[in-house]
């Protein structure tokens, strides 16, 4: 009785996370590199293994070797099952099994459950869960149906059928991964796909519990204000990006100087989109301008919201210390949005995971810098993508060596899992203190 009570202690629910996805990935891993799983003739060595179940799991969509001419059928389905678990999160779906088998959820599942969509409290967890399944499989669902048909008109209708499930599942979940070969930009004009994908894109992004949110606003007619923050934020950087692809771009002869108006304007916005998390393009990323480049990594540091698909330090993060320097500028007390004030823990919080990001982002692009041959902003938009869970690259990932691929799958998993979580998971178990210091005044500025 004493040992289960002293695991329990020691399995705090950001450990479970951090062993779930864990134990996933080395399934993937071990999966992936099985000769049932590769085309004929192909032998998938360890790294790359790891590096693409890693890159699935994590739902970051950067590849060392191409998705369709390396992985069979079953392969390909093994990444798409590993973009889903990690898109939905494990502890999600083994909540729906429980619901489908008739399986009480212990309070333990109810707080894990809460650390893996970032929710405030348990209150409403399960019912919030089942609906966000509902609605995103409904989502999946449908625009599977709309992909199917739109590429049933340019291959077989059972090629059309599976292309249409593995994409939906790809770019709702913010896998980034694609069969074509070259992402999406084949379909740079076509203004069903860039509707459909920006969509699955966007949903995924936005958070379950605002999902939910959505969900009951016809029935109770307002927003919460996690809600109005973070349609707010995803709003306009999604805006701000589109305009400034489209600025900056618009001459560039190698992606948007020779597209019509209607096309620049959905190569525009569904690269905007791509950043909040996604990772595909329906341009050419390595011929994009430096400047439009790096304001990329600025959008993919940022990625998309909590509780998500995606990953970044979240647009919610972002806005909060946007809020700050405002605060502090206008000489203002408090933090205010929408007539509601910001808790002083959480502009803390906020603050520890940018730095806590800040300082990852540099030790992985340094790391990088030793380790490969490549030009600085390419590896600093490498290591952006990975820690922000994207899968834009501006052609480096497969030249990447050993090292690097250990440096970036470790940055995928990091950014995935979030680096509070993992600090959580890691650290020892401390007593509160009962005694504060006295404050002290110190200059700054």
């Amino acid at each position: 009785m004493k040992f289960k009570l002293h695991l329990a202690k020691i399995l705090s629910p950001p450990l479970i996370l951090v062993g779930g996805f864990l134990l996933i990935i080395t399934i993937g891993t071990i999966l992936l590199m099985m000769p049932f799983a590769n085309q004929s003739g192909v032998h998938l060595p360890l790294i790359d293994a790891l590096f693409t179940a890693t890159s699935a799991a994590c739902v970051t969509g950067l590849v060392v070797v191409d998705v369709g001419t390396t992985f069979n059928l079953f392969g390909q389905i093994v990444i798409m099952v590993l973009m889903q678990l990690g898109g939905l999160g494990f502890m999600t779906l083994a909540t729906l099994f429980a619901l489908v088998v008739g399986k009480r959820i212990s309070l333990k599942d109810r707080l894990l459950l809460k650390e893996a969509i970032n929710a405030d409290s348990m209150e409403g967890i399960v019912r919030i869960i089942r609906k966000v399944l509902i609605f995103s499989f409904t989502i999946e669902g449908i625009a599977a149906v709309i992909l199917a048909l739109r590429w049933a008109l340019e291959m077989p209708f059972g090629q059309a059928v599976y292309y249409g499930i593995f994409h939906s599942v790809s770019l709702f979940n913010n896998g980034g991964f694609d069969l074509f070969g070259n992402s999406f930009q084949y379909f740079t004009g076509d203004w069903l796909f860039n509707i459909t994908a920006s969509v699955l894109v966007v949903s995924g992004g936005l958070g379950f519990v605002v999902l939910n949110d959505l969900f009951e606003y016809r029935k109770k007619r307002r927003l919460s204000l996690q809600s109005k923050l973070v349609l707010s934020v995803s709003g306009s950087l999604i805006g701000i990006g589109a305009l400034v692809l489209f600025i900056f771009e618009f001459t560039n002869p190698h992606t948007l100087a020779s597209l019509t108006w209607d096309e620049k304007i959905y190569a525009s916005f569904f690269q905007s989109v791509s950043t909040r998390s996604s990772g595909t393009s329906t341009i050419d990323i390595t011929e994009m301008r430096q400047a439009t480049q790096f304001f990329f990594i600025l959008l993919m540091f940022i990625g998309a919201s909590p509780g998500s698909t995606g990953g970044g330090i979240k647009t919610t993060t972002f806005l909060i210390m946007i809020g700050a320097v405002y605060a502090m500028i206008r000489g203002n007390r408090d933090i205010v949005f929408f007539r509601h004030r910001v808790p002083k823990e959480l502009l803390m919080r906020a603050l520890t995971i940018i730095m806590v990001s800040l300082i990852i982002f540099m030790i992985v692009v340094m790391l990088l810098l030793t380790t490969e041959d490549a030009p600085f902003l390419a590896l600093m938009f490498e290591a952006a993508s990975a820690i922000g869970t994207v899968g834009l690259s501006v052609g480096v990932t497969s030249e990447l060596s050993d090292w690097g691929k250990i440096i970036i799958s470790l940055t995928m998993f990091i950014g995935r899992i979030g680096p509070l979580t993992i600090a959580y998971a890691l650290r020892p178990r401390k007593e509160k203190r009962l005694y504060r210091h006295p404050e002290g005044r110190i200059i700054i500025g």
